[in-house]
This record gives C-alpha cells, sequence and structure tokens, in this order.
C-alpha cells in the first residue's frame, strides 16, 4: 500500500514544476472508490483554472506511474481560509496569524490542543502564544495544525 508521503515526493515535483505550492496531500483509499486531494496555492491565489491545470497534469503522471492500485478520484482545491500548516517554511511565514494545533502527545500539563498567536519556529520548536503565555511546541510531535480565520 502506498503511503501519503510517497504520494507527496511523486506529485511534488510536477505541482511545482507548475509553478505552485503543493500545501497539502489528503489520501483515503478504499477498495471500491478512494480519494486523493491535494490542496495547491500560489501568491494570487487558485482559480478553478489552476485547479483544471494541475488535475490535468496529476491525472496524466499518476496514469503512467500507477503508484495508487485500483480506483481513486482525484480532487484538486485550495487550501482556504483555514489553511493547514504542514512543513517547518508555514511556521515561519504565517507568524502573527492566530493558529489551532493538536499535538500527538500531551505536554507536562497534559494539554494536546492550542490555540493561539503563532508567533514562528525556532530551531524544531513552534512558538504559540496562549492567553499571554508562550509555548514550545515540538515540530516533530505535531499532529494537526491550521490556520485559524478571523473575520
Amino acid at each position: 500500500m502506498v503511503t501519503t508521503s510517497e504520494i507527496w515526493s511523486l506529485i511534488q515535483p510536477v505541482v511545482e514544476g507548475m509553478g505552485y505550492e503543493l500545501v497539502d496531500v489528503e489520501f483515503r483509499p478504499h477498495s471500491k472508490n478512494g480519494l486523493l486531494r491535494v490542496y495547491i496555492d500560489q501568491e494570487t491565489g487558485i482559480l478553478v483554472e489552476d485547479c483544471s491545470a494541475v488535475s490535468r497534469q496529476l491525472s496524466a503522471m499518476l496514469d503512467v506511474e500507477d503508484p495508487i492500485p485500483g480506483h481513486f478520484d482525484l480532487e484538486i482545491s485550495s487550501p482556504g481560509l483555514d489553511r493547514p500548516l504542514r512543513k517547518a517554511e508555514d511556521y515561519q511565514r504565517f507568524a502573527g496569524e492566530v493558529v489551532k494545533i493538536k499535538m500527538g502527545m500531551p505536554n507536562l500539563e497534559g494539554q494536546r490542543n492550542f490555540t493561539g498567536l503563532l508567533r514562528g519556529l525556532k530551531e524544531n520548536d513552534v512558538i504559540i502564544e496562549v492567553d499571554g503565555e508562550t509555548h514550545y511546541l515540538p515540530l516533530g510531535g505535531i499532529e494537526k495544525a491550521h490556520l485559524v480565520p478571523q473575520f
């Protein structure tokens, strides 16, 4: 069975070669109808035409490489306002934004979920300020993280 990280490695050069940023990849295998969802972005935003162009390129490459057994649907999307944070660079790029972080394991106080102001990245720790208190969260221990839209 192919992993999400293997799929990421396969499609990243195609997406970046087209001038887009690969934001996230979701892969949900299923015996009858799996799903491969790819999130892309660029500075000027993503239009339907961008999603269509990336879909055509990835479909052709995936047909040739055939890394995923069986049938699956391919969806290309923008990351949306609640953009996921996956790469170390994301934590620097979005410093100053409100984020929600879920850790794989609780910290010493038993806390796994943090919502607060992202202060950036120092070495391998994500710095987040929650209610005036600064937390240093190990990057490798983050299970999920995303921006929290502010209206």
